[in-house]
């Protein structure tokens, strides 16, 4: 069953490339918004025509979604959703935990802060008061912390890696940010591994930093699996 969605732009007002990306984005933004869940099978033609596009777009776009693990296809029955693989996951969040430690050992050995660490105090170094509540603004600036950790160690292939484990994991990492303890307990923890940071603190950065990740993932699969049990609901699924 195809999701209602919102129609792009006209084909001829873009690049077929745009095109692309632009269907790519919404289908991306349908999976994380749980519109679709595992099982669920659609069409080319069925996409093309809910977004008024050609099928080449759409093709570019679900092969994409497909390298990332979310879709497949069967040459008889088109695409389908697969199902969340949470041992993939936990082990996404594994590398995390080994990147992100293997960054703050070397934010360790400098001898001056870098500019991204001034940009993270502006944002996480605040008062109760100051915190941002919204969801998905403290996901994307949550997004941006731990990528600017990384960024700041210097290593572009740790960065580059790191990257692209953000981008798989987005689909469940976002419900972090559903409740208000998880926000709170956000600002907390990544309060603590910023000064310990600053302070040169490696060991104690790096403790914390592997706690904040693995308590994540504990939280991320029970709210994952309770807003897939919302979603069927939702959609009348069994």
């Amino acid at each position: 069953m195809t999701p209602q969605v919102k129609a792009a732009a006209p084909e001829a007002a873009a690049p077929r490339g745009n095109l692309a990306e632009q269907v790519y984005a919404q289908l991306k933004a349908d999976l994380h918004d749980f519109l679709w869940i595992s099982g669920d099978r659609f069409s080319e033609a069925e996409i093309g025509q809910r977004l008024g596009v050609s099928r080449t777009p759409v093709r570019e776009a679900l092969f994409r979604l497909r390298n990332e693990g979310f879709l497949e296809v069967e040459s008889k029955t088109g695409w389908f959703v697969k199902p969340i693989d949470f041992d993939k996951l936990e082990q996404l969040y594994d590398l995390r935990i080994v990147l992100e430690t293997a960054s703050i050992a070397r934010l360790g050995q400098r001898s001056e802060d870098p500019p991204e660490l001034d940009e993270l105090k502006a944002h996480w170094l605040v008062p109760a008061s100051e915190r941002l509540t919204d969801g998905r603004r403290v996901g994307a600036l949550d997004e941006q912390f731990h990528a600017w950790l990384v960024r700041a160690a210097g290593n572009q292939e740790i960065a580059r890696v790191h990257h692209d484990v953000t981008e798989r994991i987005r689909i469940v990492r976002r419900l972090d940010f559903t409740r208000g303890d998880r926000i709170e307990a956000t600002y907390q923890e990544h309060a603590k591994v910023l000064r310990a940071v600053m302070q040169r603190k490696t060991e104690q950065a790096q403790l914390l930093m592997r706690s904040h990740i693995e308590q994540s993932k504990t939280e991320v699969r029970k709210i994952t699996l309770h807003a897939l049990h919302e979603a069927k609901g939702r959609l009348g699924r069994r």
